[in-house]
This record gives structure tokens, sequence and C-alpha cells, in this order.
């Protein structure tokens, strides 16, 4: 049995052209092309194809791809290795989605909130291509390693330290503390002593920058302002007095 092009890119969510890019990089050779010029392909090519997916889906370039199925020989083996991975996802997702279930059913309740459960199914590997893309490779790989050196008690350790800080600026800023005095100038160090845990020792144009994302980025800043509205802002402006007064690059 065979399918046409356009009968395998709707049943898979792609298009003719991507497949035609797959067959013209040597990734997925149609089983045939009739003489009609349109290509056919057989079973073997949709599990292929199968393969082709899932690997993308984990984020592996055309090129990355192309390698691991040169490298697995046996389709049988191949597949055990990706339903492996699958239901390792499975498993992941199924804790995100108990975590935001327990964090939304806590906020509604009023009830104090723990990191573990917060942070419980989310992989910090997410933001690997962006770390990069602003710090370099090295920063990502150095965090890497010293993520995964961590136990559960340490990475405990790390989520619950950042939590109290973060109530800590709320708290300042409600207080009307100003950005450069000596309360908010000490919850400034203790945030870099922070960040000074996970690497080496942040230097000011880093603090800097960190300071205006959590403004710039609201995945970043919604972890000072649900403390009050404009935490974010609170946090960047000591951190810049902080940095101007204490770091060098």
């Amino acid at each position: 049995m065979e399918w046409s092009i356009q009968e395998i890119a709707r049943r898979a969510g792609t298009t003719s052209r991507t497949l035609r890019h797959y067959g013209d990089i040597g990734l997925l050779a149609p089983s045939r092309i009739g003489s009609n010029g349109y290509r056919y392909y057989d079973q073997d090519a949709l599990v292929r194809l199968q393969r082709i997916l899932l690997l993308r889906e984990l984020g592996l370039s055309l090129s990355a791809v192309k390698d691991v199925l040169a490298g697995q020989r046996d389709t049988a083996v191949a597949l055990r290795a990706h339903l492996r991975l699958l239901e390792q996802e499975q498993a992941r997702i199924g804790r995100q989605i108990a975590s935001v279930r327990t964090t939304l059913h806590k906020t509604l309740e009023g009830m104090e909130l723990m990191a573990d459960e917060v942070f419980d199914g989310f992989d910090h590997t997410v933001h690997e291509q962006e770390v990069t893309e602003r710090w370099g490779r090295d920063a990502y790989e150095e965090g890497d390693r010293w993520w995964r050196s961590l136990g559960a008690a340490g990475k405990k350790a790390f989520r619950d330290e950042h939590e109290a800080i973060a109530r800590d600026w709320g708290r300042a800023r409600a207080a009307g503390f100003a950005a450069d005095g000596p309360e908010a100038q000490e919850i400034a160090r203790r945030h870099c002593a922070w960040l000074a845990s996970s690497a080496k020792e942040p230097g000011r144009s880093y603090v800097k920058g960190l300071g205006e994302m959590y403004v710039a980025d609201p995945r970043f800043g919604k972890n000072y302002d649900r403390y009050g509205d404009g935490t974010a802002a609170f946090v960047r402006d000591a951190l810049t007095v902080y940095a101007e007064h204490r770091l060098s690059d």
C-alpha cells in the first residue's frame, strides 16, 4: 500500500513542500515517483517520517535528525527509544498539569505556595536557545552542568532562596524604601549572592542587563510583580545601583 505526497502531508499535519524538501536533502526519499511526476510513499517511508517528526519535536535540527537516523538501522529499536522519550515527556507534562492545578487552587484559596509545587515538571532546558543567544554557549553549558549536579534538596533550596528574596523585594517596595537605600541594597546584595551560587561571580553589565530583562520580559517580571505592581522595576533600579557601586566587569 502507498500514499500520495498530498495524502501523507495532510495526515501528518505538514505540507507537500516540506516533504519534497526532506526528499531533496536525502532525509525522506519517496518510495517511487509516478509517470505523472507525483511522489508516493509506502509503509517504510511512513515509519521513517514518523521518526523524523518525533525527532523534530524534540528540537533536533534537520542535519541532526539525518545523523540520528543514519545511526539507527533497526527500526524497532529506534521506535522503542522514541517511545521511551515520549513516555518521559508525557510524565513531565502530567506533572506540569498537576503543578498548575495546585497553583490555581492555592491561589484561589489564599494558601501559601511551595516552590516545588509551582515548578514541578518544568524543564530549564527549554530556555537553552535563548540563554545561548543572550550570553553564549559556554554560559548555558556551565549553568546546565551546575543545575544537573544539584540534588532535589539543592534545587529546592535554590528556589526557596529566590522566593524569599522576591517576597522581600515586594515588601521593600510596598514599604516605600528607596532603591538606593540600605534596605533595598541589602536585598540586592542577597540577590547577587543568589546569582553567584549558580555560576561565577556576576559582573556589573550582567546584573544590570538582568535587571532590565526583569522589566522588559513579562515571563521574568511576573516573578516580582506578583508581590505588587512595580516590584520588577524596583528590583531593576536597586540592582542597577548595586551593580554600579559594588560590582565590576
